[in-house]
């Protein structure tokens, strides 16, 4: 069984965050793992509170994982401080994993910072030159380049989003998707190898509940680049599995509900009716 670690916070509602990412893996038949970064205290209205690990634990769980078990991709998600990125770019440099899949988490949907500001040029100096891909959705692709001096301020259109791929692809990641996630009109996700640009599109699904989107999407691209399977056919294969849990995601809670990550399974064994 081919094996995952998801570097992130913990969601205590379960929708985004390390719980999504394991329940991604598992989805798609892969054993997770997990370093965590941070606890939140959240639910489907928003994310009340914050609690940071130390620097210490963090290299510890790395340490304990790539010491004992072979990892065949890597997911990074919420990292807010200097020092929580400071020491996963010094394990990843010091452990090599061939897979790396970056999800640039800055802001819940809530409006709550999820990367402090002053980590920004952190992230973008540690992190990105070791991503195998990064996977920004439109604010934070803005933030992104505005932390550059880009020219690129405002991404409204698709050649917006294709010069935006461009622009980040020179910070040193080999692959950009940019999701389209926040644009009108059809679904569509840009994504940028450094010499061909890719659209992938998908019906946009009318529904609130799409907490986590973002956490299971990078980690089902983790999944299938674990799977052995290309950049491209990763991302396509993502993206059928997010657009299934979203079409089907939960009405759970009182405000923005999480995707149903196990519908695929849970239908092909019969626990479902619809």
């Amino acid at each position: 069984m081919k094996k995952v670690l998801t570097i992130a916070g913990s969601d205590s509602c379960g929708g985004a965050g390390i719980q999504a990412d394991l329940k991604t893996f598992s989805a798609n038949g892969l054993y997770g793992m997990s370093v965590i970064t941070a606890v939140t205290a959240q639910n489907t209205q928003g994310v009340f509170a914050v609690q940071d690990i130390e620097e210490d634990i963090i290299k510890a769980q790395i340490d304990a994982i790539f010491t004992d078990i072979a990892v065949d991709a890597v997911k990074i998600g919420m990292v807010s401080k200097i020092s929580t990125i400071n020491a996963i770019s010094e394990k990843l440099e010091q452990y090599k994993p061939k897979n790396v899949v970056l999800d640039p988490v800055m802001i819940s949907k809530s409006g709550y910072l999820l990367l402090q500001p002053q980590s920004k040029t952190a992230l973008i100096i540690k992190l990105i030159p070791l991503a195998t891909i990064i996977t920004p959705n439109i604010p934070e692709a803005e933030e992104i380049l505005k932390e550059v001096n880009s020219d690129i301020t405002d991404i409204s259109t698709i050649e917006d989003m294709e010069k935006a791929t461009k622009e980040i692809h020179k910070l040193g990641s080999k692959n950009v998707l940019l999701k389209g996630g926040h644009m009108s009109g059809e679904a569509i996700d840009v994504l940028y190898d450094g010499t061909e640009i890719i659209h992938f599109y998908s019906e946009r699904i009318p529904t609130k509940n799409t907490h986590g989107t973002g956490c299971t999407l990078s980690s089902a691209i983790a999944s299938n680049l674990a799977l052995g399977f290309e950049l491209k056919d990763s991302v396509k294969n993502a993206k059928e599995y997010i657009t299934i849990a979203i079409q089907h995601s939960l009405d759970i809670g009182n405000g923005v509900g999480p995707t149903n990550h196990f519908y695929s399974l849970y239908k092909r064994g019969g626990l479902l009716n619809d």
